[in-house]
């Protein structure tokens, strides 16, 4: 998989943030070096977001994202600004081009930026046009903010080295650290993969979390072995050692767990993504806490993919089996997918996620924030399965992380 290839989930996301005509579209276009975005002297040119994925050197893979001026107007300008709102949920870091004296909105949208945790840099653009080179303006965002903005020319290509630099300083400080396998396995470490093929997976395919997965293993100099639910037993008795680590489609957990070797760590492609897309310490407590749930509690259960429903689907079907046979049949469940995430979250007792490997991390915490600030408790499918087997507390956690039994205590898993 070449650095193209990369998912957009696992690309760094830059936001370009303005007002219309502020030259997001140009800048975007130079950064890239293509002309991803239509430029145009029309103000609202840019409606919908534009995705254009690249790699930046020193810091490899990168979604840039360019959206339409948050000082659009009418009834469509309000859907195009709201659009843009939504697009901050998702940003690593923003990118904010001040384009004049008025700068209200501009200030208003930097806060948004802080009060989220979101590096911002701010930027005066098309210098080349001004008389004094953006000068004036820059010293007035100076003034209003403390920090000086960056002079740039998309036009001239001028600035975009020191832009590229000042990306490289802002970096988010686990951005070159996560892992989806973190500490459970090592180089030479021999690693069983369970991948049932069942109807999600397209013919011939395999879905994202396994193909990401099992790459990293290859980079980390594993030795991966990758086999079907029904071929387990076998792939395990031809192996002279038992394997460090058996890696499982969650709901082949119970299957895998009864065949996992004594001294082999257990776990599945969604607890790995419960860390490595979101915060896997207020999992594990939503996990604890979805074993305490009363029969007629009310669960939304939110999966990344857009996917047309399919027979034995386990967001649909397999999960909510499970949770009624375990909780009870008064469950109240409704089911979300894409980026049909409810903002109010208190009509809710739990939230179940899926592994989110369509989302990117910010995006992903995000959710878990504003469940957060609600009070609701929230896990992923992985953590959430194995709770509802009794085997939670035997699955090996990445990166030291420990199970939260159903008192709030911490307990050590699998080592």
């Amino acid at each position: 998989m070449s650095l193209n290839d990369t998912t957009r989930g696992n690309r760094l996301h830059i936001g370009l943030f303005g007002r219309r005509n502020a030259g997001k579209s140009s800048l975007i276009n130079a950064l890239t070096g293509q002309r991803v975005a239509a430029v145009s002297a029309v103000p609202g040119t840019t409606t919908d977001p534009v995705y254009k994925a690249m790699e930046i050197s020193g810091i490899g893979p990168v979604v840039f994202i360019d959206t339409a001026g948050f000082d659009d107007e009418g009834e469509l300008g309000c859907l195009r600004v709201a659009r843009t709102e939504e697009i901050i949920r998702e940003t690593d870091i923003a990118l904010l081009l001040f384009a004049g004296e008025d700068m209200r909105e501009e200030l208003r949208w930097r806060e948004v930026f802080q009060r989220q945790n979101t590096p911002v840099i701010m930027l005066v653009n098309a210098i080349d046009e001004r008389a004094d080179g953006g000068r004036q303006l820059a010293d007035m965002v100076e003034q209003a903010t403390g920090s000086r903005p960056l002079l740039v020319s998309a036009q001239k290509k001028q600035g975009l080295e020191q832009l590229r630099q000042e990306i490289l300083s802002v970096l988010p400080e686990d951005y070159e650290q996560l892992s989806i396998t973190g500490d459970l396995c090592k180089a030479g470490d021999t690693v069983v993969l369970v991948m049932p093929q069942d109807i999600q997976a397209p013919k011939g395919r395999l879905i994202l979390p396994q193909v990401q997965t099992l790459r990293e293993l290859l980079d980390k100099g594993c030795l991966p072995l990758c086999c079907t639910t029904d071929r387990l037993a076998a792939a395990l008795a031809g192996l002279k050692e038992p394997p460090r680590l058996l890696i499982t489609d969650s709901q082949a957990f119970k299957e895998a767990y009864a065949l996992t070797p004594e001294n082999t760590l257990l776990t599945s492609f969604s607890v790995l993504f419960a860390a490595f897309k979101g915060d896997m310490e207020y999992f594990l407590r939503g996990a604890a806490a979805l074993l305490n749930l009363a029969p007629t509690a009310h669960i939304l259960i939110a999966e990344a993919c857009t996917h047309k429903p399919l027979q034995e689907d386990i967001g649909r079907v397999k999960l909510p089996r499970l949770l009624r046979k375990k909780i009870g049949d008064g469950l109240q469940l409704d089911i979300v997918s894409g980026k049909d995430f409810p903002r109010d979250l208190t009509g809710y007792d739990m939230v179940i996620h899926c592994g989110a490997c369509m989302f990117n991390r910010k995006y992903v915490l995000n959710r878990v924030r504003a469940a957060g600030e609600q009070g609701i408790a929230m896990t992923n499918y992985g953590l959430a399965i194995a709770a509802l087997l009794g085997i939670l507390p035997m699955v090996a956690l990445p990166n030291g992380k420990k199970y939260v039994t159903m008192k709030g205590e911490l307990e050590n898993t699998a080592d």
